[in-house]
């Protein structure tokens, strides 16, 4: 099933039995992706009185609890509303889900004791590509991301010029294989959020961050469309899975 999409009126195809899932889902349990602090996520059955949720144990269905937090336990897409006073719901300012995007491979620079993303690497990566999003792959890119326990480690994260160039360049979707576009250990000061959204600026209410992507050694660099799926929570994060299409020559 393959369908053409007109954008800035050029055609283009795309294949829809061949999406590029670039998610980490939530599984539960110590394998699970973890970041914050925060102890692994749990998938249960419900239990109440006589009632189990589990088949197995006699229970007429599978009827699981889950207990998560979307910043911590897997894909997740946030809003503006992750660092305002001001409740925003990511649900509410994503409405719109495919995007022309690129996707760019970055080597974290050595800056100190840390791994930065730098302004110079996404100008040379991007160039004047005019994309509505970007997916960012970091380098090494081993498949332990999808369950590395990120608490205490001091990821790579990005600078934020770098944040700012992006803004600039009207990217209005960032995507990321890391738990934070800032460092883990900050003050609270979140430089790389902030001058993506232009908090102190003109606030981009629309823009989203989607971290700890995963995407795959068998996806090339290049131009995709992507659709951005979110699990509908009135929430400024939620659960997500963000989808690529590759653009048919």
């Amino acid at each position: 099933m393959k369908a053409i999409i007109k954008h800035n009126k050029i055609k283009y195809t795309i294949d829809l039995t061949n999406p590029l899932d670039i998610s980490i889902p939530i599984t539960g349990g110590d394998n699970n992706v973890t970041s914050w602090y925060l102890s692994p996520p749990k998938i249960e059955p419900h239990k109440e009185g006589e009632f189990v949720g589990k088949v197995t144990e006699g229970g007429s269905t599978n009827f699981n609890d889950i207990y998560f937090n979307p910043h911590s336990h897997g894909t997740h897409t946030e809003c503006v509303g992750h660092i305002t006073e001001e409740f925003r719901s990511v649900n509410k300012c994503l409405s719109k889900y495919f995007f022309m995007t690129e996707v760019i491979t970055v080597a974290p620079e050595k800056m100190g004791d840390d791994f930065v993303i730098s302004k110079k690497q996404l100008q040379y990566a991007l160039g004047n590509k005019n994309r509505e999003a970007v997916v960012i792959r970091t380098i090494p890119n081993l498949s332990e991301k999808k369950s590395r326990q990120y608490s205490h480690t001091n990821p790579p994260y990005m600078m934020e010029d770098a944040a700012e160039l992006l803004r600039d360049k009207g990217i209005e979707h960032l995507l990321i294989d890391l738990p934070s576009v800032d460092k883990e250990k900050d003050d609270g000061n979140l430089l790389a959020h902030r001058a993506f959204w232009d908090v102190e600026g003109k606030m981009r209410q629309n823009a989203t961050i989607t971290e700890l992507i995963f995407v795959a050694n068998t996806i090339p660099d290049g131009k995709y469309f992507l659709n951005l799926q979110l699990a509908p929570f009135e929430n400024d994060a939620s659960p997500s899975r963000p989808v690529l299409y590759k653009i048919e020559d």
